[in-house]
């Protein structure tokens, strides 16, 4: 995984599907990455992932959204 700095808040969004509760995550692109945070740690740990592991975990979660 590639290290993601922090960023302003603009910079990351949620899914438009969000409800308010505390089980979200924030995304954003950034550098060919795409970056993961709980939405509740906004200082917390990053994950970063490349586009096609990101393409490919949507789309699986919305094949099976369980």
């Amino acid at each position: 995984m590639t290290p993601i700095e922090h960023t302003p808040e603009r910079d990351w969004f949620k899914s438009s599907r969000s409800a308010n509760n505390a089980a979200c995550v924030e995304v954003r692109y950034a550098g060919g990455a795409v970056a993961v945070r709980d939405s509740k740690d906004l200082g917390g740990p990053i994950l970063a992932f490349t586009g096609p592991a990101w393409s490919g975990f949507v789309a699986t979660i919305q094949a099976d959204p369980r």
